[in-house]
């Protein structure tokens, strides 16, 4: 079910797609059928995406106070959306196990659920197509590209290691020789009735 050379490309085709043809998030469930799998890697990158290019907004000369607190909530709306679909990569991946009886719950627990490392390699993703960007602009100063080359060298090699490691937990997972919990992020910023922030404030 799970292999980081499929999610790797996957992610950058989706990276790809969406700079050229930019469109509405993705909808879709995650459980353990293939079809719903991918759509939920689709789902998850595309939080991620969306992300990026929110912050971006941030960062733009002249925004005002204004643009900056709406580019703020919609950035904890979409943090939160990533959070909750890294977790429930793992939840899928916890149910597609448990039918085998598995994760093995006296094996070494691992200290990275899957769902986090993928949420590692969709922002790698993102990195190496922007980097590559920069290292292939025909405007830039001198040295840039060659900068940007370094980069992405880095980001690449970053990459490999990374889903090198989402395989090997994959499969001493399966072999009962590796376990991984579902981490719940449990964020409160989001939450009217835990971040003091709103709550002392609605109430006088």
């Amino acid at each position: 079910m799970l292999s980081a050379d499929t999610i790797v490309t996957a992610q950058d085709r989706y990276t790809r797609t969406w700079h050229d043809q930019p469109r509405d998030a993705l909808t879709g469930s995650c459980n353990g059928d293939a079809e719903t799998w991918q759509q939920c890697i689709a789902r998850h990158h595309r939080a991620n995406f969306d992300l990026w290019h929110i912050e971006d907004e941030a960062r733009t000369p002249g925004a005002t106070d204004a643009d900056l607190a709406n580019v703020k909530r919609r950035i904890d709306r979409t943090n939160q959306l990533r959070n909750d679909l890294a977790e429930q990569l793992d939840r899928a991946l916890l149910d597609h196990l448990a039918s085998q009886s598995l994760p093995n719950p006296t094996a070494p627990l691992h200290s990275e659920s899957p769902g986090l490392i993928i949420d590692r390699l969709s922002i790698l993703s993102l990195k190496i197509y922007h980097t590559r960007e920069e290292a292939e602009r025909v405007d830039a100063p001198p040295g840039h590209a060659e900068r940007n080359q370094t980069r992405l060298a880095i980001l690449e090699e970053q990459r490999a290691d990374l889903a090198g490691c989402l395989d090997a937990l994959w499969q001493e997972t399966l072999a009962g020789t590796r376990r991984f919990k579902l981490y719940r992020q449990l964020k409160m910023y989001n939450d009217p009735s835990l971040n003091p922030a709103i709550y002392t404030r609605e109430s006088k």
